[in-house]
């Protein structure tokens, strides 16, 4: 005879911490909730994961129903298991985090009535987020120190043609920390990953500076996975 075995029963929830980079400012992709608890609160993108779906398949759903935005790679970056971080019981949330170059095709519009609006917002301008979503971008913050100093991250929030003023300024805002130009532009060249394009910023009201690109297949080529920039 086979034992019949309890069923487990659990929630699991995502939350999503998309960083943009736009006008010398690093943002972060809030929505404003149109339900209890938090009702008209800021808080990440975060929602309930279904029972016939994935972490991932739930993040992307997710990200999509509350921003409009899909086809974006996140991946997991922690672990939120409070016991009192949610008002209706005990719920544990996987965070999933993305770098995105603002623009473009990415436009905001939540498709469900789950969120009013989503919004991009600098991070030195943070309104107070529902639940613990403050510990969790904090946790993310600091994911993306760590990463920057030894993965070509930042170039991922920077158009495809850059300067190295525009590439410094990312290394700045992230880290929380001026660097010293001539030794921040020396190290970076010396990585002989960044291609002069024989280009200058156009429609500038000051003198135009060189554009750049990263050389995503040299870098791996050189360097793999991890370099200390």
């Amino acid at each position: 005879m086979i034992e019949v075995l309890p069923q487990f029963n659990s929630t699991f929830s995502i939350d999503c911490i998309l960083f943009g980079f736009d006008e010398g400012e690093l943002k972060i992709l809030l929505i404003e909730r149109n339900e209890e608890p938090f009702k008209d609160w800021w808080a990440l993108p975060g929602n309930l994961v279904s029972e016939n779906e994935s972490l991932d398949q739930s993040a992307s759903r997710i990200l999509h129903e509350l921003t409009g935005i899909e086809n974006v790679y996140m991946e997991q970056f922690y672990t939120f298991g409070d016991i009192g971080r949610h008002p209706q019981g005990r719920i544990i949330s996987v965070a999933y985090y993305a770098m995105l170059r603002l623009g473009g095709d990415k436009a905001l519009k939540p498709i469900s009535n789950y969120a009013k609006q989503a919004h991009w917002i600098n991070v030195k301008e943070l309104p107070k987020l529902a639940f613990d979503h403050q510990k969790i971008f904090d946790q993310g913050l600091e994911k993306i120190k760590r990463r920057i100093k030894h993965q070509p991250i930042a170039f991922e929030l920077l158009p495809e043609k850059f300067t190295l003023t525009q590439l410094q300024n990312v290394y700045e805002v992230i880290l929380g920390k001026k660097l010293d130009k001539r030794n921040f532009r020396k190290k970076m060249l010396s990585f002989n990953v960044l291609k002069d394009l024989n280009e200058k910023q156009k429609g500038v009201s000051f003198r135009a500076a060189t554009l750049y690109r990263f050389d995503k297949r040299k870098y791996g080529k050189l360097f793999g996975k991890e370099i200390s920039f």
